[in-house]
């Protein structure tokens, strides 16, 4: 890793200190309003693991059929009180995949060295999610409304982001919990707010807790192509919002039927003032209805529950929602007999 002083002797300026907010800044439209200005360096806590997004993995077939191959990608999310927001880190193997990029910009072989490069600490220590980093950057592009820390789509050495620790194990950040009507407005459209106050601005490229969903489907669950990862999730009030899910393996996906939350990463994917959606690390917690012998429902979750209360409702068509007597800690089998077969429940988040 280069120190300070040696890249402000070599770069020929001095190096800034740049913030989430600053970097993400962006106009009514959804452009980004920041002025590019290299080197500059920026700090936050590694969200995910290389492999948890893309697959790194060097692709000799790469070359001749025109992808990107191996791909690299983390998430940063501020550190310090007076910022907020998270940049993702983003690179490729061939980037000569885009039509537009000169010939010269195939890292071939030599891709594996590279992921290493941004992989490994000067110690010998991988890089973690919950470390505090300090990254460099020497390029920053816009796409689909959020500034990505890149290497301009080159592989020329003085394009490369380098990265130092500056904490080791300082711990992910404490999610930020949500719904749907955070995100989602009544009418299906993307909340975008320029001024990053609310909607899915206020959010991106955070770690966040999205509470009170259930699956609309489940055709993403165990795909491993980038674009065949989204299922759709839903809550009561008919809100949407895609779930790019991980390479990790989350196991069987819930039933369509089971209200849940998800923990993991606020991204933009889709357009300059829309197209957020969650990338997908934990599931849960679960909530599981099973009809008994008897008529009766047989309801258990699992996971840290602390917060949510169960509420249950015997209109299907328009839920009037009531507090069920019991009290969640962390495995909860109930049996209630008191209700219609026609009886459902969910799990609130209490305010």
């Amino acid at each position: 890793m280069l120190g300070w002083a040696l890249l402000m002797l070599l770069s020929g300026r001095p190096v800034s200190a740049l913030t989430h907010a600053e970097l993400q800044a962006v106009a009514a439209d959804g452009t980004s309003t920041w002025v590019d200005d290299f080197p500059f360096t920026i700090r936050g806590v590694v969200l995910n693991e290389p492999g948890e997004m893309l697959d790194t993995a060097y692709d000799s077939e790469a070359t001749a059929a025109g992808t990107f191959g191996g791909q690299y990608q983390i998430f940063i999310q501020a550190t310090d009180e007076a910022d907020r927001g998270g940049t993702a880190l983003w690179m490729a193997q061939n980037y000569e995949a885009l039509f537009w990029v000169p010939v010269g910009n195939d890292y071939g072989a030599e891709w594996t060295q590279e992921v290493a490069r941004v992989s490994i600490a000067t110690n010998g220590r991988a890089f973690r999610k919950g470390d505090w980093i300090e990254v460099t950057v020497r390029q920053a592009s816009f796409f689909n409304g959020k500034r990505n820390i890149s290497e301009g789509h080159s592989i020329a050495p003085e394009f490369n982001f380098d990265l130092q620790v500056v904490k080791a194990n300082a711990g992910l950040p404490q999610v930020e919990a949500l719904t749907l009507p955070d995100l989602v407005a009544a009418d299906g459209s993307a909340i975008f707010d320029s001024t990053r106050q609310t909607g899915g601005e206020h959010w991106q490229g955070m770690r966040v807790r999205l509470d009170g969903i259930r699956l609309a489907d489940t055709n993403g669950w165990g795909q491993s192509d980038w674009t065949n990862r989204i299922c759709t999730a839903t809550d009561d009030t008919g809100r949407s919002l895609p779930l790019r899910m991980p390479l990790t393996d989350l196991g069987s996906p819930p039933a369509t039927s089971d209200w849940f939350s998800v923990v993991g990463i606020l991204n933009q994917e889709g357009g300059n003032t829309n197209g957020y959606e969650l990338f997908v690390q934990e599931i849960g917690p679960v909530l599981q209805v099973e009809s008994t012998d008897t008529g009766s429902a047989l309801i258990q979750f699992s996971a840290d529950y602390e917060g949510f209360v169960l509420e249950a409702s015997d209109d299907l068509v328009s839920p009037t929602w009531s507090e069920v007597d019991v009290t969640p800690v962390q495995v909860i089998m109930l049996e209630d007999d008191t209700g219609g077969s026609n009886r459902v429940y969910r799990l609130r988040k209490v305010d």
